[in-house]
């Protein structure tokens, strides 16, 4: 072998191990948004917004350490969120509406803003419970079954 071939068989070793140690970062943080896109015939930014608008809703019915282990189960949960529609405010009826049912006003409230973030997305509402079974999906897969149950117990 010549100097010239293993010094090529160095470099090609070293573009490799680079792009392994670089790539999979990036394509881990589209997984979950790939998914949703793929599996329901939308758009990227649809899914990436109407998964980011199911976690804001999560993050607002976990506490920090519970969110963080849901976090920590979804690379590129912070872009997500970021391209999610500003989300708004609960009405004070769906707080009355929700003790009458027994629910919590806070749940309820932020699946109420679901429907509106997914309508902005160019989304119908129904999709939401599109979104809600493929993402608890994934993040069982990538978290484990206690991360999904919380983020469960944080939606439904």
């Amino acid at each position: 072998m010549t100097e010239k071939n293993i010094y090529k068989k160095i470099v090609f070793i070293v573009l490799m191990i680079s792009f392994m140690v670089y790539a999979p970062a990036s394509a881990q943080d589209s997984g979950l948004v790939d998914l949703l896109a793929g599996r329901l015939g939308i758009t990227k930014t649809q899914a990436s917004g109407g998964a980011g608008s199911i976690f804001q809703v999560a993050k607002q019915n976990l506490n920090d350490q519970e969110f963080s282990s849901v976090a920590k189960a979804v690379p590129g949960i912070d872009g997500m969120m970021d391209s999610a529609p500003k989300a708004e405010t609960g009405s004070s009826t769906l707080g009355g509406l929700s003790s009458l049912l027994g629910g919590s006003s806070k749940k309820i409230g932020g699946m109420a803003g679901l429907t509106g973030s997914f309508e902005k997305l160019g989304l119908n509402a129904g999709m939401v419970n599109q979104f809600i079974p493929i993402i608890l999906d994934y993040v069982q897969g990538s978290g484990g079954e206690s991360v999904m149950k919380l983020l469960k117990g944080a939606l439904l």
